[in-house]
């Protein structure tokens, strides 16, 4: 058995180790994530999570690379989970002029606890997922997820509200590889899968119109005043759930030279602010976790305010204050924040306010 892809005690002997449920999703990563775990000698049952009718296709999808794979495939049903945990708390934070991001919601609230509900039904000790990150055991008993290999692909910044009932079972395969070897391992294998695109930002809104999907469900953002870099009040706009902090291009509205939303007020204001001055000194954060449930100690941490940001260095209060050792572009409220020390999450939470 490979140290690189599973280490940690819990993966010692093969008796321990012969069953793991990988979730699939119909792509080429949770596909091959099957593959290296059956060639590490497990013995791989899959499961795909339909969240809503929009993931009829994923389903379907997934049942081919089963199918090719050569492994059972097990549906769960997961459509009011899905709604009441991710997508109304996704509308309503849209409504409210925060920016929310609908996979922090859905890891730990729906998709990585359903496959754990599924993994002890079906009496499989571990569960897996083709996401690229990786998972350590960074003191006796104590689970990490930690930043993948490849840091353009790396995705722990989604998984670090996942507690320790979660990580101390979880394996990563993907966390010690790149994208196209990825994808060049599949066509090797031959799997259908090997050259499909990757996943939408947006699962549940295929179209991507994040805007139409909330207004077709009856719901409206604030409305408000377009509010000038200067002060003037330069007209209405068209609500709050289409615009978030740091928005440049979509704002219809000509002011001679690039500007960008500098803040969203409660009362429904768009503030627009020149481009260049998108930076901020800090944040204050609400609802922080750590993997442990401890408190998150006061002190200095790399953190990350968006998926794709590179981590920046911050000073953490212990409470929910953070300042930024150099200004960071637009933390946007709704987003999350991780902490990390080096490549290992010791935590998050969600932005509240940006500071100035």
């Amino acid at each position: 058995m490979s140290d690189i892809l599973f280490p940690g005690e819990q993966f010692s002997t093969y008796e321990e180790q012969d069953k793991v449920l990988v979730g699939l999703s119909g792509g080429v990563d949770s596909a091959v994530c099957v593959h290296i775990l059956k060639d590490q000698g497990f013995a791989v049952t899959g499961a795909v999570i339909r969240f809503s009718p929009a993931h009829d296709r994923a389903v379907a999808e997934a049942q081919k690379a089963a199918g090719a794979l050569g492994i059972p495939l097990v549906v769960i049903e997961a459509g009011e989970a899905f709604e009441q945990e991710v997508v109304q708390p996704f509308c309503a934070a849209y409504c409210a002029g925060q920016t929310p991001n609908p996979c922090v919601l859905c890891n730990p609230g729906v998709k990585f606890r359903l496959l754990a509900q599924k993994a002890d039904e079906l009496g499989i000790r571990f569960i897996a997922t083709g996401h690229y990150a990786r998972v350590q055991e960074t003191a006796p008993g104590e689970y990490h997820v930690c930043r993948a290999a490849s840091t353009a692909r790396d995705q722990s910044y989604m998984l670090y509200r996942l507690g320790q009932s979660i990580l101390a079972r979880l394996c990563l395969p993907l966390g010690e590889f790149e994208k196209e070897d990825i994808r060049e391992l599949a066509r090797t294998l031959g799997l259908p899968c090997a050259d499909s695109p990757d996943s939408m930002e947006i699962c549940f809104i295929p179209s991507g119109d994040y805007a139409a999907f909330i207004e077709a469900r009856g719901m409206a953002g604030k409305s408000g005043r377009f509010i000038g870099p200067d002060g003037q009040d330069l007209g209405p706009h068209q609500g709050v759930l289409r615009y978030t902090l740091g928005q440049r291009k979509g704002l219809g509205i000509a002011l001679g030279k690039p500007a960008f939303v500098k803040a969203i007020r409660e009362n429904g204001d768009v503030v627009l602010g020149w481009a260049g001055e998108e930076f901020f000194s800090g944040m204050t954060l609400q609802n922080i976790c750590t993997p442990t449930g401890e408190p998150l100690p006061a002190g200095e941490y790399l953190v990350k305010v968006r998926s794709a940001a590179e981590p920046v260095p911050c000073l953490f209060d212990g409470k929910a204050t953070v300042r930024f050792a150099q200004p960071a572009r637009a933390p946007a409220p709704g987003q999350s924040a991780v902490f990390y020390s080096g490549d290992v999450i010791l935590g998050g939470g969600f932005i509240r306010e940006s500071l100035f």
